[in-house]
């Protein structure tokens, strides 16, 4: 029994391999199995068989741990034998790496900048190891576990955290309160309070922000140190048991979107933070690193607007900053992206950031993309604590989890995001009394829930609906969320179209130049076929009639181009004077705009489905 009780969560993730995607959800993991991370020991060399954690010469820094933190959960969402056989390779390099003081790995760091007892790729290596156990039980990882964490404590004292461990501890941190949550070694305590001592203060970072325009380089403004920090306030809550901690962390989330913030629910950061500029790239890394660490604040808050931005971040940014096959990646994506070459821009990274390919760039965000699909399949359903389940996130999946004695399963069918509705089928061998609760999305008004005796109810958008009742096999509810669509006012007062939590932008065509690689994994330019420098002829009253809505089949390759499962079609104008600047989109005309040019039909197709896009057009002022 803990002496000492950190602070319960409002949800609990469940073990990994609880939830198993459905439908296009499953076949988008099996794309992403069959593209890089399925093949990416064959193909890159820092993650073969010469990598230094498997006994190799190569990259013995973050790059195996960040691989395998998204590897492991991919290979038991599939039941897949040949990725779990990769996986348990690198479980077993991690524990057989353990030396007799208890740290893992190669003691010398990946180049000279690095301390040779660099803590911070262990935190991912704990990550990897909670992951495993929760699939496996492998009684190895615990022990092991607890020796690193006897070593850390006594390194902490002549060597506190610096560098990237510093501003990254709240990775750490969440794998050591789970460490003592399962085993309630008490001396893990003053751990915590070393590893947040010497740690980054986000909360007063998030509070009193201070970053308010394109900011020069250094690991406070880094794109990803901050969509991993975001989290860092609200877990130490639960310890800590400070209210204004938590709310550090939405205070942070507020400060990025006012001087930061994307239409995709992301914020800028071709390395370090850009403004809201949507011409400005956004780091493949933050994208996964800000999805992590909404799961973790859904888990620990409750909050149902978590669950908004998560899923407007997976369904528009994820899918974006990949090829449609999964085979290629951007480093940098941008929300106005009209031309992906090798050329000098104005960002910290380098001429071929925004490329399609293998490893632009820099080779981080190959090693760590691995975790964004899998983790938000593995979380799409939560525990309540008292019992029950709610749902946090949409896609088509079943959940399976024993609940007050017996096993419960629910099915999910359905094409959310693209369509409205979703349908919840209920298994267990005998009547079972438990909540559920449902999440109302903000923008679902006139949300309804349909119960298994034909009744339904309205529900409150922005909040969770609890249905609290006795199950029986076969019982289905039915919810129904409803997409209007919504014109938001952005950067230089130009627009962004959503629908549900898809954002929309122009379709333009596409022209791929090879640039050489292993076939099929190659790198990649593309130069648009058509013109994108449109704006959008809109009834500022009534914005959303503009617009006709075309809902198409879903087929495999959902996020591809020519399959958008949605289009809409509104009217617009070319803006002449709206170039090509430094290679990219130039600065977005002032809103209104005048334009003598032909009104034309343009087509809008879900973000996700786009590699170039238009996404904040110029308003066209009416004749």
């Amino acid at each position: 029994m803990n002496h000492y009780q950190l602070l319960q969560k409002v949800f609990e993730p469940l073990p990994l391999g609880s939830v198993k995607p459905k439908g296009w959800l499953k076949n988008q993991l099996k794309i992403q199995a069959e593209g890089l991370t399925g093949h990416i020991e064959e193909v890159w060399a820092d993650l073969g068989p010469d990598n230094k954690w498997l006994g190799g010469s190569r990259d013995g820094w973050e790059r195996g741990p960040y691989y395998a933190d998204g590897l492991v959960p991919l290979a038991w969402l599939l039941d897949n034998e040949e990725l779990k056989s990769k996986a348990k390779k690198w479980v077993d390099a991690f524990l057989d790496g353990q030396d007799a003081d208890g740290w893992i790995g190669p003691v010398q760091g990946h180049d000279v900048r690095n301390d040779a007892y660099d803590p911070w790729p262990r935190f991912l290596v704990f990550k990897v190891f909670v992951q495993y156990y929760q699939a496996t039980q492998d009684r190895r990882i615990i022990p092991a576990m607890l020796r690193f964490c006897r070593h850390l404590k006594n390194l902490l004292s002549t060597r506190p955290l610096k560098s990237w461990a510093k501003f990254r501890w709240a990775d750490l941190m969440i794998s050591v309160f789970w460490l003592y949550e399962e085993t309630g070694e008490e001396w893990l305590l003053p751990l915590m309070d070393a590893i947040q001592d010497q740690g980054y203060d986000w909360a007063e970072h998030f509070s009193n922000f201070v970053h308010k325009r394109e900011s020069p380089v250094k690991l406070e403004t880094h794109v990803v140190n901050n969509a991993m920090g975001l989290k860092a306030p609200a877990v130490w809550y639960r310890k800590a048991k400070d209210p204004q901690l938590k709310a550090a962390a939405f205070k942070g989330i507020s400060n990025l979107d006012k001087f930061h913030g994307q239409a995709t629910g992301l914020f800028s950061g071709d390395e370090h933070f850009a403004g809201k500029n949507p011409s400005r790239g956004t780091e493949l890394c933050a994208v996964v690193e800000y999805m992590f660490s909404l799961e973790q604040l859904l888990a620990i808050t409750g909050d149902p607007d978590l669950g908004d931005r998560l899923e407007k971040i997976t369904f528009n940014a994820l899918p974006a900053t990949f090829s449609p096959d999964m085979r290629a990646h951007q480093y940098d994506q941008q929300v106005n992206q009209v031309l992906c070459n090798v050329a000098e821009r104005a960002w910290t990274n380098g001429p071929d950031a925004n490329i399609f390919g293998l490893a632009p760039n820099f080779g981080c965000c190959t090693a760590n993309m691995h975790q964004g699909w899998p983790k938000f399949a593995a979380n799409l359903w939560m525990a309540i604590p008292e019992g029950g389940l709610a749902a946090v996130a949409y896609a088509p999946s079943v959940v399976s989890t024993e609940i007050q004695g017996q096993m419960v399963q629910i099915l999910t069918e359905t094409g959310y995001p693209f369509r409205e509705l979703l349908k919840f089928t209920i298994s267990c061998a005998e009547p079972s009394h438990f909540p559920l609760k449902f999440r109302i999305p903000t923008w679902a008004k006139g949300a309804t829930v349909t119960l298994p005796n034909g009744v339904s109810r309205a529900c409150t958008p922005g909040s969770f609906a609890e249905i609290d009742n006795v199950w029986t096999d076969g019982d289905v509810l039915t919810l129904r969320l409803p997409m209007d669509i919504e014109v938001e006012r952005r950067y230089h007062g130009a627009v962004a179209v959503s629908r549900g939590p898809l954002l929309y932008s122009l379709k333009i065509g596409e022209q791929w130049k090879s640039m050489g690689g292993t076939a099929p994994f190659q790198d990649w330019e593309i130069y648009p076929t058509t013109s994108w420098n449109y704006g959008i002829v809109l009834d500022v009253k009534s914005p959303g009639s503009a617009f006709q809505v075309e809902e198409r089949p879903l087929k495999k390759m959902v996020f591809h181009p020519e399959n958008a499962p949605v289009k809409l079609s509104v009217l617009g104008r070319l803006i002449p004077e709206w170039r090509l600047e430094n290679n990219w989109a130039g600065e977005i005309p002032h809103s209104p705009v005048r334009s003598r040019e032909v009104v034309e039909k343009l087509v809008l197709i879900p973000y996700g489905c786009t590699n170039l896009r238009i996404t904040e057009f110029p308003v066209v002022e009416g004749d």
